[in-house]
C-alpha cells in the first residue's frame, strides 16, 4: 500500500485537523476536535501501518523538512522540528521510536495567525500586549491552547509597537512577519543550544519583548526572572492550572535559603498569570476557558508574605479590573450556552461550589 505523505497534508489541512498519528500497528489517523479517527480514504480506512509504512512516511517526512538529517533521531530515538510546504501550511513533528519502529505525530499549524475572535480569547488576554515590562505567564495543560494564545498577543504588539521581539520556541510553531515591530525568531537545537543559552544572549540583543516557549527548570526560570526584572517584557508558558499552583511552582523550583528572595522578586516582576483549558463546546468544536489574575497591589503583598491560598479571593473580587476564575469564566459559558452543565463541572476547580451557583 503506498502513502502520500504530501497527500496526507492537504488532506489535513482542508480538513482543519489539529493533528496527524503515524504510529505502526494502527491506520494512520487524524485528530478533530479532541477526537482520533482513522483517515478517510477508502484504501486507508481499515489498513493498520507496518513498521516498513511508517519508515517511509517519515523518511518523507524529513525530506519535506528540507532534507533534514534522520541520524539524530536515530540515535536518540525522538526528534522535534518544524517544516513548512509552500502554499499549503506549517507542520510541527514529533518523531520517535517506539516499539523499534519509527512513529510520528504532525501539528498542523496554519500560515496566518489565528484572530482571537474566532478563537474566544477575552480582549482581556489580549490587552496583555500593553504591557511594557515584567513577566506574563500563560498555563495550562499540554494541547490548551498557550502557544496560540502567546502568538496572538505577539502578533498584536507586532501591529502596534515599535519594538524588538525575540522568540525562543521549541520548535518555532507561528511565523511572525516584522510590522511595526522587528520579530526575531530563534529554535532551540537548530538556532541557539538552549532556552538559557538563548535567553541569555537576548539580554544582548536590544530586546524589548522576549517571548519563551517554556520556562522548565531552575535555571531558565531564574534567568528569565531576572529579564523582567531588567525591564524587558518576558512571555511564558508554564503546565500548570490556576494562578496559585503556578506560583507554588515557580517558588518550588528554587532551593528553601532562596524561597523568601524569590517571592519578593516575583512580587515585583509579575504581571499577569493567564490558566486556560480546552473544553467540548455544545456544538461539537473545542471552546477555550481562562482564569484571568493581573497582579495588583494586593495580589503582589500576598505573594510576598507567602499567602498564595488567598489569590482566589482576590482573583473574585478583582473582576472590575478584568479578573476571572476558572469556575466564573465556566458559568459564563454555560450560561451563553456554549457547553452543557457536566462540561462545566468536569473541568472545574471547585464542582461542588460550581453545582451550587448553577442549581
Amino acid at each position: 500500500m503506498e502513502i502520500h505523505i504530501r497527500e496526507i497534508l492537504k488532506k489535513a489541512v482542508a480538513e482543519n485537523v489539529s493533528d496527524i498519528f503515524i504510529i505502526s500497528g494502527c491506520p494512520l489517523s487524524f485528530k478533530t476536535n479532541d477526537v482520533i479517527h482513522p483517515v478517510d480514504l477508502d484504501a486507508l480506512r481499515a489498513y493498520p501501518l507496518k513498521p516498513e509504512d511508517t519508515r517511509k512516511c517519515i523518511e518523507e517526512i524529513y525530506t519535506l523538512g528540507g532534507n533534514r538529517d534522520m541520524n539524530p533521531f536515530l540515535q536518540s530515538g525522538d526528534d522535534d522540528f518544524s517544516f513548512s510546504i509552500e502554499g499549503l501550511c506549517r507542520f510541527r513533528c514529533n518523531a520517535y521510536l517506539q516499539r523499534g519502529s519509527m512513529a510520528a505525530v504532525l501539528r498542523v499549524v496554519a500560515f496566518d495567525l489565528p484572530d482571537p475572535k474566532i478563537l474566544h480569547i477575552p480582549d482581556t488576554v489580549i490587552g496583555l500586549n500593553r504591557c511594557k515590562k515584567g513577566l506574563v505567564l500563560i498555563t495550562g495543560a499540554a494541547g490548551s491552547g498557550k502557544s496560540t494564545t502567546l502568538a496572538c498577543i505577539i502578533d498584536r504588539i507586532n501591529h502596534t509597537r515599535n519594538s524588538h521581539i525575540i522568540t525562543i520556541e521549541d520548535p518555532i510553531e507561528f511565523l511572525h512577519r516584522h510590522d511595526k515591530s522587528i520579530v526575531s525568531q530563534r529554535e532551540v537545537a537548530h538556532d541557539t543550544q538552549s532556552y538559557v543559552h538563548a535567553l541569555r544572549a537576548a539580554l544582548r540583543q536590544a530586546p524589548d519583548v522576549i517571548l519563551l516557549g517554556e520556562m522548565r527548570d531552575y535555571e531558565t526560570i531564574s534567568t528569565a526572572m531576572t529579564a523582567a526584572e531588567t525591564g524587558q517584557l518576558v512571555l511564558s508558558t508554564l503546565h500548570t492550572v490556576g494562578a496559585a499552583n503556578t506560583i507554588d511552582r515557580i517558588i518550588d523550583v528554587f532551593p528553601p535559603n532562596q524561597q523568601q528572595q524569590i517571592r519578593v522578586q516575583l512580587s515585583m516582576v509579575l504581571q499577569a498569570v493567564v490558566s486556560q483549558q480546552l473544553l467540548p463546546a455544545v456544538d461539537s468544536t473545542l471552546i477555550p476557558a481562562f482564569e484571568i489574575m493581573l497582579v495588583n497591589p494586593a495580589i503582589r503583598n500576598m505573594i510576598r508574605e507567602s499567602k498564595v491560598h488567598q489569590l482566589d479571593n482576590a482573583i473574585n473580587s478583582g473582576a472590575g479590573e478584568g479578573m476571572i476564575s476558572m469556575d466564573a469564566y465556566l458559568l459564563k459559558l454555560l450560561h451563553e450556552g456554549k457547553i452543557t452543565k457536566e462540561t462545566a463541572l468536569i473541568y472545574a476547580s471547585n464542582p461542588e461550589n460550581l453545582s451550587k451557583k448553577i442549581n
